[in-house]
């Protein structure tokens, strides 16, 4: 399965980022991951055609056979660089129309971008966008300064063991919708 990891942080150093590297490390015999990533998009202007580098995320979505969202929070919202790029995308090209989509998050807070995967599903229900987004478990991680080392790699085994669980969860249900 082809999946495209799209970091939603803007932030030159991001958790989401971190946790997104680390999944397609963790699960590389099992995913083909892509990476893809916000930061550097312009914002969103209605009537305009794609940008370059707007159409080339739109390429990469188009692509993939799942798209996995890191969704970070901020102001119990998403990115303004993440809904800009939504914007973009449910526009012009419509490339996330019934894909796929699973969204995680991590943070420095406890709640772990909690308000961020609400938020950002409610915004893949917009017109014009149209994804089948996973609804199940959902993986949205706390104080990600505690839960990371220096090589980027996840320190609690417990997490862990729950990140794998996740994606047995996402795999199952992939499986049924893509029948």
């Amino acid at each position: 399965m082809k999946v495209l990891a799209l970091s939603g942080s803007n932030a030159e150093k991001s958790y989401n980022e971190t946790l997104l590297k680390f999944i397609a490390k963790h699960f590389a015999g099992k995913y083909d991951f892509e990476f893809a990533t916000v930061r550097g998009l312009p914002m969103f202007k209605e009537g305009q055609e794609d940008p370059e580098d707007v159409a080339k995320l739109s390429q990469q979505v188009a692509d993939a056979d799942l798209v996995l969202i890191g969704s970070p929070e901020q102001q119990h919202s998403v990115t303004s660089a993440l809904k800009s790029a939504l914007e973009w995308l449910s526009t012009n090209t419509h490339p996330f129309n019934g894909k796929p989509v699973v969204v995680v998050s991590t943070s420095p807070l406890a709640q772990g971008g909690a308000r961020s995967q609400t938020k950002l599903k409610t915004i893949l229900a917009s017109p014009g966008l149209h994804p089948t987004v996973f609804n199940d478990d959902e993986f949205m991680m706390g104080l990600a300064p505690e839960d990371f080392d220096e090589n980027g790699d996840l320190k609690v085994e417990g997490t862990v063991k729950f990140l794998d669980h996740f994606f047995e969860e996402v795999d199952a249900w992939y499986a049924q919708i893509t029948k």
